[in-house]
């Protein structure tokens, strides 16, 4: 077996897990003017989509286990953003997650967010939606289609 494959440089985890960690470092200043982490606005983000969303949903777009979730709801909850109620229609085992007044008006100011993170990246439209796609399909794969939350092909 050739030793080769056992450089970093020729991992493709390596590139992504290391843009992701860059991205996500991007996003900080943004994100620190309406207060919330990388995480909590991606969270956010669903929840102005859904307004009304199971836990377990909501983990399934996000791609996270409620190990992580769970935390991060209650820090959500904690700032009035995000409410929990259990047991909507009869099912006491689900929780659902509903967006806040105080939440929803979060949203104006988040809509800056994006707009400044597309001046950092120094995509063509056409690279990023090339990388977008490659990067769900990638994802597919990975997960296998019975645990995909995101967008599929």
């Amino acid at each position: 077996m050739n030793a080769e494959i056992l450089k970093l440089e020729n991992q493709l985890c390596f590139p992504l897990y290391a843009a992701a960690k860059a991205m996500v470092k991007k996003y900080t200043p943004f994100l620190e003017s309406i207060k919330l982490t990388y995480t909590q606005y991606i969270t956010m983000m669903v929840m102005w989509e859904q307004k009304t969303i199971s836990v377990k949903d909501l983990g399934k777009h996000l791609y996270l286990d409620s190990g992580t979730l769970t935390p991060l709801l209650k820090r959500l909850e904690g700032k009035k953003l995000i409410s929990r109620t259990r047991g909507i229609n009869g099912d006491e085992r689900l929780v659902y997650v509903s967006v806040t007044p105080k939440g929803a008006a979060l949203k104006t100011k988040a809509l800056r967010v994006p707009q400044e993170m597309g001046k950092c990246l120094s995509l063509d439209p056409q690279e990023a939606h090339a990388l977008y796609t490659l990067l769900y399909k990638l994802l597919g794969r990975l997960e296998g289609p019975e645990d995909q939350g995101g967008q599929q092909e």
